[in-house]
């Protein structure tokens, strides 16, 4: 079965960043869950894993534009610490230069912490990889049938991908 609308499709991920090292990876864990056609995923992704096949690899390199966008010079803002996602289990362990999760209308946003408050919290508003030319080397583990649930809400649900 290839990867095409509709089709959720788990898949293992290396990130380096162009000219650096290793930044994350999926493998060791869970694979990555996403349901294709349905904007849960970089564009640039979802391009180069149309048509593929379970087992394939394929190797991705995403400009800015592309990706996370340009940085924006002086994006710091101040967020009250219950905005941040788990912010009951983080408040504790807060310190600059942690990656934090912002609860936002439109999802979650990865945000750097600047200098932390006994309320608020000074972030960097642009995503962590905001600015960065990115090499994704990706390999297809399974490649599915969406579910009619999956198909009703817009996104894979399941190990690694969205649990209600």
């Amino acid at each position: 079965m290839s990867v095409s609308a509709n089709k959720v499709v788990s898949f293992h991920y290396r990130l380096h960043e162009v000219g650096g090292g290793l930044l994350e990876e999926s493998y060791g864990a869970e694979p990555t869950l996403y349901l294709h056609g349905h904007n849960n995923l970089l564009a640039s992704l979802e391009a180069a894993m149309d048509g593929k096949n379970q087992g394939d690899k394929v190797s991705v390199t995403v400009t800015p534009e592309q990706g996370y966008g340009l940085r924006r010079e002086g994006a710091v803002q101040r967020v009250p610490i219950k905005h941040l996602h788990d912010h009951e289990k983080i408040k504790n362990r807060l310190k600059p230069g942690m990656k934090v999760a912002v609860n936002t209308q439109n999802g979650p946003w990865e945000a750097i912490v600047l200098k932390v408050g006994k309320f608020n919290v000074d972030i960097d508003s642009n995503h962590p990889l905001a600015g960065k030319t990115l090499n994704f080397e990706i390999e297809i583990a399974e490649v599915r049938d969406a579910t009619d649930e999956e198909l009703q809400h817009g996104h894979a649900h399941g190990v690694g991908g969205h649990n209600h």
